[in-house]
């Protein structure tokens, strides 16, 4: 399925019908899109899956239509059930399933065949874009490459040395199946979707904004940005994949970032060799047209210290309680696994 969860298909999908299936959430994660790291991060599966489920029912009360269907109680591999009746902290969740056709890549034009897609795809698939939402544009931000201040309602003629927050989220879209991601204007974004309507999208990404940066605030946190996936079901757009979480999106807590984003930080100066590997990597693939750039990559990540990984694992545990304000877990308060973080 992805580098993180697994997927477990109970009953296939088909083009006329949905099927159902779980995720099952690993310890593993990814980086600079690399895939499976040489470590593990212990309970970050746990971690990951309740605060998606917790997002998850928190979406359905809001009357956001999801494929989320429960949470697998670890005392009971048949028995599926809402979050807060789950005995612990859940690695497993049950959600609707759709049709994921091949997407082929057409050789040395660096392009992809999305009309074979969805004559593939029927009534139930996964809509091939990720959509994603900002609250603030930090340093170094892509954003800032692709648009001058002015254009995303900012009154200053240069992007400012500092963090900006925006009077208006922004939204934009990115291929989801592609080897490599890369942004798409509105019209390309459309004739991506198939179906599934451009204003429908933005409108869905805009309301899981809102569902999780008010749950964000009451427990502390900034909600600087995120993603979603969608996926239509007999006919119906709906939320799909996982929802903020550390992974799909980043907070802050109290200026420290609290997400995913502190691993790749960290490798930035840890590893520089491998990270300056794959950017390369990525840009010769371009230049080639081809689409694996890892096969161009000379060079592999190195294991993280020990010490960082339990830093980052009491990270993800304790913002899971945080912000679900349950104690799944065993894990020190937010506030020192935030210290603990700045210190790396």
């Amino acid at each position: 399925m992805t580098s993180v969860k697994d997927l477990r298909v109970a009953d296939a999908p088909t083009r006329e019908a949905p099927g159902r299936g779980r995720f099952a959430f690993t310890d593993d994660y990814s980086v600079f899109d690399w895939g499976k790291m040489p470590d593990q991060i212990p309970q970050k599966g746990a971690a990951l899956c309740t605060m998606g489920a917790y997002n998850f029912e928190s979406l359905e009360a809001a009357g956001v239509p999801t494929h989320y269907r429960g949470v697998v109680d670890g005392g009971d591999a048949d028995r599926v059930v809402d979050l807060d009746s789950a005995g612990t902290a859940p690695t497993e969740m049950a959600i609707d399933l759709v049709q994921v056709p091949d997407l082929p890549f057409v050789d040395g034009d660096y392009d992809y065949d999305y009309d074979a897609f969805h004559a593939e795809a029927g009534a139930n698939y996964v809509v091939p874009l990720e959509i994603v939402f900002r609250n603030t544009v930090p340093v170094g931000s892509s954003l800032r490459s692709r648009g001058t201040p002015e254009e995303y309602g900012l009154d200053v003629a240069e992007w400012p040395a500092e963090p900006v927050t925006l009077a208006d989220p922004v939204v934009e879209f990115s291929t989801k199946f592609e080897e490599q991601d890369r942004y798409v204007d509105d019209a390309e974004a459309d004739r991506i979707a198939g179906d599934a309507a451009v204003a429908d999208l933005e409108s869905l990404a805009r309301r899981v904004n809102d569902v999780v940066t008010e749950r964000a605030e009451a427990a502390g946190f900034e909600h600087q940005d995120g993603k979603i996936e969608c996926a239509v079901v007999d006919g119906e757009l709906v939320v799909a994949d996982v929802v903020g979480t550390f992974d799909e999106n980043r907070f802050a807590y109290r200026g420290q970032q609290v997400s995913k984003e502190v691993v790749r930080q960290f490798y930035k100066s840890y590893d520089p060799t491998w990270v300056e590997a794959v950017s390369e990597a990525k840009a010769e693939a371009d230049r080639r047209g081809v689409a694996d750039w890892r096969e161009l990559c000379g060079a592999s990540p190195d294991h993280l210290p020990e010490d960082v990984v339990e830093t980052v694992s009491d990270l993800y545990r304790a913002g899971t309680n945080a912000y679900t304000d349950t104690e799944w877990f065993d894990a020190p308060d937010i506030e020192a696994a935030v210290d603990a973080v700045r210190d790396l």
